[in-house]
């Protein structure tokens, strides 16, 4: 079963921690087993896809942004010069 442990050597393990622990504390004994190892699980399965975003992020082309912040300009593209204000009639 557990490699070389057989039947009597777990019912022994089984009977010296009853003996220590008591009836009253294994099944909190037992819930707080379980709520370490649902515990590390989840924090495995959340560092798997904590580094699968990262993975992705790297991975993803990011847009070009203009210096005047406009998304989609081109580097090394000059944006166009600003159009001067319309002059006014000189006066009489």
């Amino acid at each position: 079963m557990f490699g070389s442990m057989g039947i009597t050597e777990l019912v022994l393990i089984l009977f010296i921690v009853l003996i220590i622990f008591g009836a009253g504390k294994l099944p909190q004994l037992g819930e707080g087993l379980g709520k370490a190892i649902k515990g590390f699980k989840k924090s495995v399965h959340e560092a798997d896809a904590i580094e699968a975003e990262a993975s992705a992020q790297q991975t993803q082309i990011q847009q070009p942004v203009a210096p005047d912040g406009t998304p989609g300009a081109h580097p090394g593209v000059a944006p166009p010069p600003p159009t001067a204000p319309p002059s006014e009639p000189p006066k009489a």
